[in-house]
Formats: C-alpha cells, sequence, structure tokens
C-alpha cells in the first residue's frame, strides 16, 4: 500500500519516501508518494527521484494492484533498490495547471447542471461530456458565470463520509461513467463554498486548488456533438 499524501496535501512538492517493491514492467512502488495516480480523467504526475547521487526522471504514475501507487520511469534505467530511502521532487507547474483545470471542471458541472458521462484534463484545458440535448443558448452568460465563481474566491476543502452515507444521497454523484471506490473505507467528497453557501459538492479522489481564485480567468471552448444527447463542453485556462 502507497500512502497517498496528496489527497491531504495536493501542494506538497517534495517528499522522502522509501522503497517497497519494483513492478515487472519496471515501475517504483514508494510506502508514500506525492505523485497523484492516472485517474478520474486526471492524469498520472511526472518529476524525479533523487538518491545517493542519483536521478531518476518519472514520466507518469499510474494505479498497481490494491492501493500500490506505480512511478513510471521515463527510460529504462537503474532502478532504486528496495530498501533504498529517496527524495520525490513532483513537477509542480504541471500538476498545478491540473489542479486549476480539474476545479474549473468542477465549476463547469455547476453552470451547467447535467448528468456529467465523461471528462478528461490537460495542462492547458479540461473538458466535461454531458446529457444534453440542446446547446446552451447563451455561450457568453456560461463564461460570465464560470468567471464570476473564480472571481468569488471560494474555498475548496475535503470532507468524507461513509458508503452508506453516500448511498443515502446519491445525488451527490454527478459522473455516470465513473463511480467512487468502494470497499476501501471513506469516501472524499470536494467541496467548494462554505459550509452554509456550498456551491458544489461531489465524490472526487483528484487534486484542487485551495480557492477557486487561483483558477484564474477561463475561456469556453468548442461545445461538440458526441451524439444524439451527449454534448463535450471544453474549457481553456487564459
Amino acid at each position: 500500500m502507497s500512502e497517498a499524501t496528496f489527497l491531504d496535501d495536493a501542494y506538497l512538492r517534495d517528499l522522502t519516501a522509501t522503497v517497497v517493491a519494483h513492478t515487472a514492467e519496471g515501475g517504483i512502488v514508494l510506502d508514500r508518494t506525492v505523485f497523484y495516480p492516472t485517474g478520474g480523467g486526471q492524469p498520472g504526475d511526472s518529476g524525479r527521484l533523487v538518491w545517493d547521487g542519483h536521478t531518476l526522471e518519472i514520466a507518469t504514475t499510474v494505479k498497481g494492484d490494491g492501493a500500490e501507487i506505480v512511478l513510471v520511469p521515463a527510460a529504462p534505467e537503474a532502478l532504486p533498490q528496495v530498501g533504498v530511502k529517496l527524495v520525490q521532487h513532483l513537477d509542480w507547474e504541471r500538476r498545478h495547471r491540473h489542479m486549476r483545470v480539474h476545479t474549473a471542471l468542477h465549476l463547469l458541472s455547476v453552470v451547467l447542471p447535467l448528468p456529467v458521462t465523461g471528462g478528461q484534463i490537460g495542462s492547458d484545458k479540461g473538458r466535461l461530456d454531458f446529457m444534453m440535448p440542446e446547446l446552451p443558448s447563451d455561450r457568453e452568460a456560461v463564461e460570465a458565470a464560470l468567471n464570476a465563481l473564480v472571481g468569488a474566491d471560494l474555498p475548496v476543502i475535503q470532507t468524507w463520509i461513509s458508503e452508506a452515507e453516500l448511498d443515502a444521497n446519491p445525488a451527490l454523484v454527478k459522473t455516470m461513467s465513473v463511480s467512487p471506490p468502494r470497499g476501501r473505507g471513506p469516501i472524499r467528497l470536494v467541496q467548494i463554498g462554505e459550509a452554509d453557501d456550498i456551491t458544489d459538492l461531489q465524490p472526487c479522489g483528484g487534486t484542487h486548488v485551495a480557492r477557486t481564485s487561483e483558477i484564474g480567468e477561463l475561456r469556453l471552448g468548442k461545445i461538440e456533438n458526441k451524439g444524439k444527447q451527449n454534448r463535450r463542453v471544453n474549457l481553456h485556462l487564459i
């Protein structure tokens, strides 16, 4: 099991850890990590590992068996041995852009309160697919509403609920294509807004900025037809 420190602190960039395993494919498993593994539409983190005068570039991060998080080297080089203590250095600029885009997509699901059928996060833009029979009547109004939520400087915090509590509140799950993980204890919720004025609340295991103002200005991109009632809405950082 790899301790996922990004769940509690998405701003942690550097961390010491111990190598606990290698995978058959040449990946590295640490006892704890700042690297987010690909999932929920968010790409895996990149960065580097440093130990005993050696440096290993990490191209991406993926989920392994059970609760393992696997760091994937950028090239086939000698790996740090099991038991070695090392320092992780996250590619922070790339991760922070993912955090901004991910939080922006949560706001998009507020401005367009429709069932979400898919999504993808990039470093410069992201998109959500919606069950949307008709196009929005006013694109400028959608973009203005998004930037108003950004400008409101709303706090973004996490809370946790049990599976039973989630079952009692099925409307919390907005994404039809991805279900929250089961059988691993409490489920993480990402909340945007204060307790007495919550703008958004939904299960999410990704990384987010601390306040919406950190997202920066947004531009609404193409709205593409992806089926009879499915539309893809693109959103760009400026």
